[in-house]
C-alpha cells in the first residue's frame, strides 16, 4: 500500500506520475470511516451480517454501506495490484518482496497485538450494547456467552478468531504471492500486445470484466461479498474474488490503454452505475427474501448485476481520477500519506463512539455524524502531530514527513502568488 512516493514514476513512461490514482487509493481507505460508520446503524442488515446495529438506524445507511462496500475493495485490490507491477519494475521481484514484507507483513503483524484487542473490545462493547442494551466497558460474560450461542445456532462462526479489518493487509500478502504468475502472464500477454490493448480499449470489455467477477461471486448469497473473509482462516472464495482484482490491476499496468478508456467513457460509467447500482441492490433483495432456496434465475440475476454494477464503479472511479485529480497537489499528498494509518486506527474510534452513543437516544443521522467526525478528526490529528514526522511514519511509510495542512499550504500558496 505504501513504501514509495506518490506518483512515482513508472519506468519506460517518462515521467508520467499517476497523481489521481494515489489520490483514489487514499480516497478508498479513507472511506473505511464511511463504511464502518454507517455499519452502525443499519436497519436491515443481510443475512449473512449477524451483527446488532443501533437502535436509532436509517434504511440510508443501508444504502450508502452498500454502496460503498459495491467498489471500495475491489477498486482498491485493483490499485495494489497496479502499483505492485510498478513495484517489481523498479526494485525486481525480491526487492518488492523485502519492501512489501516492510511495509505492510510488519505493521500487521504490530497491529495485531496492539490495534486488534483494542477494535475487538470496543466491537464487542457496542454489540453487547445494542443487543441487551447495558452498557459495560468491560462485557459481562453472561452477555457474552449468550450472544456467542446465538451467533452460534444463527450459523455464524463465533469462535473463529478473526482478523478486523486488517483481513485485507492479510490478504495482500497472499496476493503478493501471485506475483510470479501475474509476470508470466504479462509476458505472455504481450506476445499479442496490439490486440490486448485493443480488446482492453473497447468498452464493451467492462461485460467481459464483469462476467467473471459474476462467476466468482457465485458462492455469496445475494451475490454480496459480506461473509468469510474476516477471519484468519483463509477464505477460497473470498480470496478468488478479491485476488482476481489484484491480478487485473497488476496486468493493466503492463496494458496502459485500458486507462484511456477510464477516463474517456466517465459520463457513460456514472449513468452506467446510476442504473445498475439499484438493480443489483433490488436483485440481492429479492435473493435474500427468498431464503435458502432463491432458484437460479435469481441467484444468477443477482451475481450478474452486482459483477457490472462492480465494474461499472470501479471505471467510473479511477476514470474520474485520472481525469479531474492527476495532477500534483498537497492535499492528494497528503490523503495519500496519512491514509494507512487512518486505517489502522480508525476502527478502534468508530467502535468506542459507537459504542458511546448507543446509550442516547439520538437521529442515527446525527450519532453517524458524531462518531464518524470523532473519529476523523482524532485519526487526522493524531497523525499531524504524532506520526508523519516521526518512526511511526518511517515504519509505516519508510519515510518522514512535515506536511502542512493542506488548506493551510493552500491558503500559503495563494498568498505567494
Amino acid at each position: 500500500m505504501q513504501g514509495d512516493p506518490p506518483g512515482a514514476p513508472i519506468p519506460g513512461s517518462g515521467e508520467r506520475r499517476y497523481y489521481g490514482l494515489d489520490a483514489l487509493r487514499g480516497g478508498m481507505m479513507l472511506l473505511g470511516i464511511v463504511l464502518h460508520g454507517a455499519n452502525l446503524y443499519l436497519a436491515a442488515p443481510p443475512p449473512a451480517f449477524p451483527f446488532p446495529t443501533d437502535r436509532n438506524n436509517a434504511y440510508v445507511f443501508d444504502l450508502l454501506f452498500f454502496f460503498i462496500h459495491s467498489f471500495r475493495m475491489p477498486t482498491f485490490f485493483v490499485l495494489a495490484g497496479f502499483f505492485a507491477s510498478l513495484l517489481v519494475e523498479k526494485r525486481g521481484l525480491w526487492g518488492t518482496y523485502k519492501n512489501r514484507a516492510s511495509r505492510i507483513l510488519a505493521p500487521l503483524l504490530v497491529a495485531i497485538v496492539t490495534i486488534l484487542p483494542v477494535t475487538g473490545l470496543f466491537m464487542l462493547d457496542f454489540m453487547l450494547s445494542a443487543r441487551f442494551g447495558t452498557h459495560n466497558l468491560v462485557p459481562d460474560r453472561a452477555e457474552l456467552a449468550k450472544f456467542g450461542e446465538e451467533l452460534i445456532a444463527a450459523g455464524h462462526p463465533a469462535r473463529e478468531p478473526m482478523a478486523g479489518h486488517l483481513w485485507f493487509l492479510y490478504y495482500l500478502l497472499y496476493f503478493y504471492l501471485l506475483i510470479p504468475v501475474c509476470q508470466f502472464m504479462a509476458r505472455r500477454a504481450r506476445r499479442a500486445e496490439s490486440r490486448v490493448n485493443a480488446v482492453l480499449a473497447a468498452p464493451a470489455t467492462l461485460v467481459l470484466l464483469a462476467l467473471y467477477t459474476a462467476a466468482t461471486l457465485w458462492p455469496y448469497h445475494g451475490g454480496q461479498v459480506l461473509e468469510g473473509f474476516i477471519f484468519f482462516r483463509p477464505h477460497i472464495p473470498s480470496l478468488i474474488y478479491y485476488g482476481s482484482f489484484f491480478v487485473f490491476g497488476y496486468l493493466f499496468h503492463h496494458f496502459p490503454a485500458i486507462l484511456k478508456t477510464f477516463s474517456r467513457h466517465v459520463t457513460a460509467y456514472a449513468w452506467l452505475g446510476l442504473v445498475l447500482f439499484p438493480l443489483s441492490l433490488y436483485v440481492s433483495h429479492l435473493e435474500y427474501l427468498a431464503g435458502g432456496s432463491p432458484g437460479f434465475w435469481i441467484h444468477l440475476a443477482a451475481v450478474v448485476a452486482n459483477g457490472l454494477c462492480t465494474w461499472a464503479l470501479i471505471y467510473l472511479f479511477i476514470g474520474c481520477a485520472l481525469r479531474f485529480f492527476d495532477y500534483e497537489a498537497t492535499w492528494i499528498l497528503y490523503a495519500s500519506q496519512s491514509s494507512y494509518w487512518v486505517f489502522l486506527v480508525h476502527m478502534p474510534l468508530i467502535c468506542l463512539a459507537g459504542w458511546w452513543l448507543v446509550q442516547y437516544d439520538f437521529p442515527a443521522v446525527l450519532k453517524f455524524l458524531l462518531a464518524a467526525g470523532f473519529t476523523t478528526l482524532v485519526c487526522f490529528v493524531t497523525y499531524h502531530y504524532w506520526v508523519q514526522n516521526t518512526w511511526v511514519s518511517d515504519f509505516l511509510n519508510g519515510r518522514r514527513f512535515n506536511l502542512a495542512w493542506p488548506w493551510l499550504d493552500a491558503a500559503n500558496g495563494k498568498a505567494r502568488r
